[in-house]
């Protein structure tokens, strides 16, 4: 039997808060991943459209990743870097830029990319409110950091500060390209990869990888403690994910297998983390609220399940090919990467904060865990059956020439995934409202 849950900054196995006040920066965090609610949303949409429209996979990818993903990164990274170590939240000016600007910034590039490419105006103002809401986001999650009562978690600190310059780096490719900058686009062939390694490994890959280092025992109700599994899923990713950036950027196979080499230890280390937490949450059995309990701790085992078996055909495409760019494909890592990976795990993450972190007081929070409890199991099999057809239909099927197949299976996949997620969000919602 477990105890109630602990949540950050409020009391937990890191000590209480005392004389820190948090209301402001939950707040802030809760908007933010309303914002990324409704890129998810807009993303589970996408998956609906006909391919040409939705531009194959780009239109759903993106408005996950530079979207949703962004968006929850601006809003919680923060937050849990001050809750982690028991500091005082950066100012809330700070913080509501950073969402801000990350939210509209990925907005506007996007909508550049699909009418205004190759205007400069346009991109370096969409591509620099991205990148000064990065900015304002590394002050909130750092600057507190001096004032911190607790041990500092210096590996997830550093994990973190490496994935904004990833994204920094890879963001301002992308920038130059839909500014229509000549040599950039000379050069997309090899920078389109890297741009991409950058961006889905080296950012969202990096800070899922490792945030789940605390967060998934604290969705399992199990004790934080080191695992060498998770440094080797934070150590393998923060290595790899930039030099097969700089491999592909450069040309250079050894250096792009060297990269990959390490993302695939990374992708062991992952797969083996989400193991352990499992096996310690096993030992105990939730008395309440076992829907709920059942959704998030399911979707963040799944999740990581799902993020290793990406970095794990992300990093053989890449040992196979060297630093061609016909190793790279988006196509290959919707579903286990994308939908299976990135939007389960986003999916559970609002899931479990919204109760502990939203408004309200014990008993709407209650209320809020057994309405996002509802249909939970059928909610995780139709989500993760979605990516497993998106995954076969966009691979082995894809590789055999069965073409037809293959897309009857991955529009039935995009479907169970939009009806996964979808419902996910409108319990979200109304458990909000």
């Amino acid at each position: 039997m477990r105890g109630p849950l602990p949540v950050l900054g409020l009391g937990s196995s890191f000590r209480p808060g005392v004389g820190i006040a948090r209301s402001a920066d939950r707040r802030i965090a809760f908007g933010g991943l309303l914002v990324a609610g409704l890129y998810l949303a807009l993303a589970a949409a996408s998956l609906l459209l006909p391919p040409a429209i939705r531009l194959g996979t780009w239109l759903p990818a993106h408005l996950a990743l530079a979207g949703a993903a962004s968006t929850a990164i601006a809003a919680v990274l923060p937050f849990f870097t001050a809750a982690l170590v028991v500091a005082p939240p950066a100012r809330p000016a700070v913080r509501i830029g950073g969402i801000a600007l990350v939210s509209v910034g990925a907005f506007a590039a996007m909508t550049v990319y699909g009418h205004a490419r190759g205007e400069a105006v346009p991109a370096a103002l969409a591509g620099g409110a991205f990148l000064a809401g990065l900015g304002l986001v590394a002050v909130a999650a750092f600057a507190p950091l001096r004032g911190a009562l607790g041990p500092r978690r210096i590996l997830v600190e550093r994990a973190y500060a490496l994935a904004l310059a990833n994204v920094a780096v890879g963001a301002t490719i992308a920038t130059f390209l839909i500014g229509g900058n000549l040599a950039v686009g000379a050069a997309w062939g090899a920078l389109k990869p890297a741009h991409a390694w950058l961006n889905l490994v080296g950012f969202v890959g990096l800070i899922i990888v490792a945030t789940l280092l605390h967060f998934a025992p604290t969705v399992s109700g199990t004790r934080l403690r080191p695992r060498v599994s998770g440094r080797l899923a934070v150590v393998g990713v923060a290595i790899g994910a930039p030099l097969v950036a700089a491999g592909y950027a450069a040309g250079a196979d050894l250096v792009a297998r060297a990269g990959a080499l390490a993302v695939l230890a990374g992708a062991f280390g992952v797969a083996a983390h989400g193991a352990a937490v499992h096996l310690d949450a096993e030992r105990g059995r939730w008395t309440t609220d076992a829907g709920w309990h059942r959704l998030t701790a399911g979707a963040i085992l799944a999740g990581q399940a799902w993020l290793a078996v990406g970095l794990a055909v992300a990093a053989t495409r890449v040992l196979g090919y060297g630093a061609s760019p016909a190793g790279w494909s988006l196509a290959l890592l919707v579903g286990p990467l994308v939908i299976g990976g990135v939007a389960q795990i986003l999916a559970g993450a609002m899931t479990h904060l919204l109760p502990a972190i939203g408004p309200g007081d014990p008993i709407r929070h209650a209320a809020q865990r057994r309405i996002l409890g509802r249909v939970a199991t059928a909610r995780l099999v139709v989500l993760n059956a979605g990516a497993v057809l998106v995954t076969i239909g966009l691979g082995p099927t894809a590789v055999t020439g069965a073409g037809a197949l293959g897309s009857t299976l991955v529009e039935l996949g995009l479907a169970g995934a939009a009806l996964g997620i979808g419902t996910t969000l409108v319990l979200l919602a109304r458990a909000a409202g």
